[in-house]
């Protein structure tokens, strides 16, 4: 079958059929072997994006950047001082006139309505780096990672630790119940994903074969899990009030070295980064002063053993991005993929 994103915006993998994300997989992995094979592809050429960063970022700036290089483009990166977004300038405005200017437009913020609003007045593809309620693009990094270390994704088992109501939580439930596999949030009750995404969500397993699981006991949301994956306890732009009680919370739900062999010799350590797994940050280091904690949501054993595959995952953000930039862009439609 004949897959073309041409001219698609990519805002939640909601959007997407199952076949149409494994097409995405499979350009990424098309586009990693292109790289470290050194074979050009640089079909894009003459092309412009525009990066919007109102959340500063490592892996999606350096992920955008790249790979719209690696392709032949220009990227213009506006940071949070530089764009007059939302302040000076309405988003359907700014929408409207980087369309005329850029071939693709990328946005790292806050509200998914924001992302959508953008893409709703802009006449070229618009791609969500990162909103509060969702993370795409992160989604494709680790399903190509999972598929690169575990061979396939139908019938895989992954349960996330921790806060599973906002951006990760949520798209690995989508992402998860897409493709087949079977999502656990294991966290409080309190912290459990919206029943409304659930609800959404499951009706997407009826399709997939996959299914969904919430529970408060780790040592059954863990057991047998093919992959474990968390995320800092606080996300940028909280208030510092709010340390205390997820710590209070989501300390039982760190993933320690007894979650990882509760999961078994195969299972493999997913964390979109960065990850607060010892002192050596500064925010790590002032954690550690203020709460007596040396690691919070991953210890620092997990982190650096044979389970981990973060760094494996963050390379993976560039090629599954580069990905949905070519695909949205048209580039490589004539191609087998």
């Amino acid at each position: 079958m004949s897959i073309s994103l041409k001219g698609r915006d990519f805002l939640t993998l909601k959007d997407f059929t199952k076949e149409e994300i494994e097409y995405l997989l499979d350009l990424s992995a098309k586009l990693k072997y292109k790289k470290k094979n050194g074979i050009p592809m640089d079909e894009l050429k003459g092309k412009n994006v525009v990066l919007i960063f109102e959340k500063t970022s490592t892996r999606t700036r350096c992920s955008f950047e790249v790979g719209a290089f690696d392709l032949g483009m220009h990227a213009t990166y506006l940071d949070p001082s530089c764009s007059q977004i939302g302040k000076k300038e309405s988003i359907a405005d700014t929408a409207r006139v980087l369309s005329r200017i850029y071939d693709g437009i990328e946005y790292r913020g806050f509200e998914q309505t924001i992302v959508e609003e953008l893409a709703k007045y802009s006449d070229v593809p618009i791609w969500n780096g990162l909103t509060n309620e969702y993370h795409p693009t992160q989604m494709l990094a680790d399903m190509l990672t999972i598929r690169e270390q575990l061979g396939d994704l139908e019938g895989k088992k992954l349960t996330y630790m921790g806060d599973a109501r906002y951006n990760m939580g949520n798209s690995y439930m989508i992402a998860c119940s897409k493709m087949g596999m079977h999502f656990t949030a294991c966290a409080p009750k309190k912290y459990f994903p919206s029943p409304e995404l659930v609800a959404q969500c499951e009706e997407y397993c009826k399709l997939s074969g996959g299914s969904i699981r919430l529970t408060e006991d780790v040592n059954e949301g863990t057991k047998g899990a093919d992959i474990i994956c968390t995320d800092v306890w606080v996300s940028m732009g909280e208030p510092e009030e709010v340390w205390q009680e997820r710590i209070d919370d989501l300390t039982p739900y760190r993933v320690t070295m007894d979650v990882m062999k509760n999961a078994g010799e195969k299972a493999i350590f997913l964390h979109c980064l960065p990850s607060y797994h010892d002192l050596k940050t500064k925010i790590g280091k002032e954690i550690g002063e203020k709460f007596g904690l040396e690691e919070m949501e991953v210890t620092d054993e997990v982190f650096e053993s044979s389970y981990s595959r973060v760094f494996e995952e963050a390379e993976n953000r560039m090629h599954t991005i580069k990905a949905v930039m070519a695909a949205t862009l048209g580039a490589f439609e004539n191609e087998q993929v």
